[in-house]
């Protein structure tokens, strides 16, 4: 699958990447800021600015509006937000792919940020915090990083606090857009039956004219210091117990991200992988469990969640600590077969998520960014909304 990219004179890349065979596409404009960039006063305004722009821009004024004519072009439209990355997207026929273009650029470069919106949306994201809350299966991954990065901008949630989002102002989000949303720290992919030079007259078009800043994306200034074993418990009335374990590993674009998503394949990636067997087929223990990777611009980590009965976390955690071990053993060592399963698991599921012009977007929109992440590791932790 080729693409190609482009450079615009103001610094903003653009990506293209032709399917011939489909007559759809997906536009995307990522950004590289979120959570981690945040001042913690204000943890959440990446995610809050986020629902912002589905409130309208100058051409459409409104979310009603905005809503009216992702409609009329039979389109669909989202956002998502993670502690590094904000991504807006509208995925329609190609026949109206410049419409697309003038939603995107209106919506995101021009967002009206009108106080009455603000205000009223804050009680919107207080639900949506708390649904998040009530949801442990997703909440244990909030815990677990607010421990093993704890101190540090990825340990604040995504979505930030009851407090911290009430107490945004629209001069934060001025500020904020100003300070992150420029040329060099964007991107757009297109994804679909489109053609090189058409989407390079529509990315001039619409995005051309943002003025360039001339300034380099910065690097997250982090310090990871763990020298022992840390353990954090969260307790609610629930009917299962949720947990997370792991251990430090590569960042996004290191040699090791290959050599980790095969390890984590074998440990617990599919329906045949060890941990699911132990866990699951031999013990009965969880309905839900899995390994995987997270990777961020400068650490990671290696994850094994599973939502086990109350009684039985201690064996449960015995068993995935043994897995962990023998994985790690001479005794136990990964078989050449064992091997080429994972590898074919992992080609498969990939080949898989490239059918659809959201996933290709995903796919050259992560690795792309400066420092890469590799979307075979893991499906995104982007936070889906609207």
């Amino acid at each position: 699958m080729d693409c190609v990219k482009e450079v615009l004179s103001n610094g903003l890349r653009v990506l293209t990447i032709p399917m011939s065979a489909v007559e759809s596409a997906t536009v995307a404009v990522w950004v590289r800021t979120g959570s981690r960039f945040e001042a913690k006063r204000v943890n959440g305004i990446s995610h809050f600015l986020e629902h912002m722009v589905f409130k309208g821009g100058k051409r459409y004024g409104s979310a009603k509006i905005l809503a009216e004519t992702v409609d009329s072009l039979g389109a669909e439209n989202n956002a998502s937000t993670d502690k590094e990355i904000t991504n807006y997207w509208i995925k329609a026929r190609v026949g109206v792919i410049e419409k697309c273009f003038d939603i995107l650029s209106d919506v995101v470069l021009t967002t009206l940020l009108k106080p009455a919106d603000i205000e009223r949306e804050k009680g919107v994201i207080a639900e949506e915090i708390a649904m998040y809350e009530d949801l442990p299966m997703r909440d244990v991954a909030n815990v677990f990083e607010s421990l093993i990065f704890a101190g540090e901008p990825l340990g604040m949630d995504v979505i930030g606090t009851k407090e911290t989002v009430k107490s945004v102002k629209r001069d934060d989000f001025v500020s904020y857009k100003r300070e992150n949303y420029y040329p060099e720290n964007m991107l757009i992919t297109v994804a679909g039956g489109v053609d090189v030079g058409t989407i390079s007259r529509l990315a001039e078009k619409y995005f051309g004219e943002i003025p360039k800043r001339g300034k380099k994306p910065g690097k997250p200034n982090a310090s990871f210091d763990q020298k022992k074993p840390q353990v954090r418990l969260k307790t609610k009335k629930t009917d299962q117990a949720h947990l997370i374990m792991g251990f430090r590993g590569a960042p996004r674009g290191h040699q090791a991200r290959y050599t980790e998503a095969i390890l984590t394949t074998i440990l617990g990636g599919g329906m045949s992988s060890r941990i699911w067997t132990e866990v699951r087929e031999k013990r009965g223990l969880a309905y839900a469990v899995k390994t995987g990777t997270t990777n961020f611009m400068d650490n990671g980590y290696v994850e094994t969640y599973a939502g086990v009965p109350l009684a039985k976390v201690e064996e449960a955690i015995k068993v995935i600590l043994e897995e962990h071990r023998k994985v790690a053993s001479i005794k136990y060592q990964v078989s050449s077969k064992e091997l080429k399963k994972a590898k074919e698991y992992l080609k498969g599921h990939l080949a898989l998520s490239l059918e659809d012009t959201s996933d290709v977007n995903a796919f050259f929109g992560l690795e792309k960014r400066a420092p890469p992440r590799k979307y075979l590791l893991k499906s995104t932790k982007l936070r889906q909304m609207r």
